[in-house]
């Protein structure tokens, strides 16, 4: 029989293959939503890939991580709970020699939590179906961007996505629907003069309210 297999669509490891394992709710993305994808990164990042710091929270077969670490990003970190899936990831990696590519196994919460003072300019969130696993990331996911960052998600329906992040994109391949979002808290505190308006004094001003300050 056949092995199912992808391949990296761009970049350095261009139409290296990528075994795929016959493992529950395992769905490599598609070369073409792949090159959808990283077309878009091209537009936001004015194609300037060099210094970016990528995390594939769900990697599966590691088709978004290693396209990825192949179109010449600083550094990826690609989360795997399938212990077969990681020892592929590895091997894979070694192969490839790519060093700028590290492997955690386990669970995609926790190891986030654990990485949460490592800002990361896209993180990569294709779980599983009908799991919950977007509801459950929300509320960790901001601690481990940066404050432009991109997220990528790939889910069975539209998401709505809460603030502080903004879409930017949204297409749909088959059944599954793919969306590329910002984290927009930095944007927000600009639009909006009332927040912190401290961070906008500059030395010698004075606060609304306080008195002038006295020369001696």
């Amino acid at each position: 029989m056949k092995k199912h297999v992808v391949r990296i669509v761009g970049g350095d490891y261009r139409r290296t293959p990528i075994p795929v394992i016959d493992a529950a709710g395992l769905r490599p993305t598609p070369d073409r939503v792949r090159e959808t994808l990283f077309n878009w990164l091209h537009h936001f990042w004015a194609g300037d890939f060099s210094q970016k710091r990528v995390l594939d929270l769900f990697a599966g077969t590691g088709a978004l991580g290693f396209e990825a670490a192949s179109r010449g990003v600083a550094h990826v970190q690609m989360v795997e709970n399938n212990v077969t899936a990681v020892a592929a990831l590895r091997a894979l990696k070694n192969r490839l020699k790519a060093e700028h590519v590290r492997i955690h196994s386990g669970n995609a919460l926790t190891v986030l939590d654990r990485l949460n003072d490592t800002p990361f300019d896209l993180v990569m969130v294709d779980p599983p179906f009908e799991q919950g696993w977007l509801d459950r990331l929300w509320p960790s996911l901001p601690g481990a961007m940066t404050h432009d960052g991109l997220l990528y998600i790939e889910s069975e329906n539209p998401v709505i996505a809460p603030e502080p992040f903004e879409l930017l994109r949204h297409s749909r391949a088959g059944h599954v629907h793919f969306h590329l979002l910002r984290f927009a808290a930095l944007q927000k505190k600009v639009n909006n003069p009332d927040i912190n308006k401290s961070d906008k004094l500059k030395l010698g001003d004075t606060p609304p309210g306080s008195p002038s300050p006295t020369s001696f």
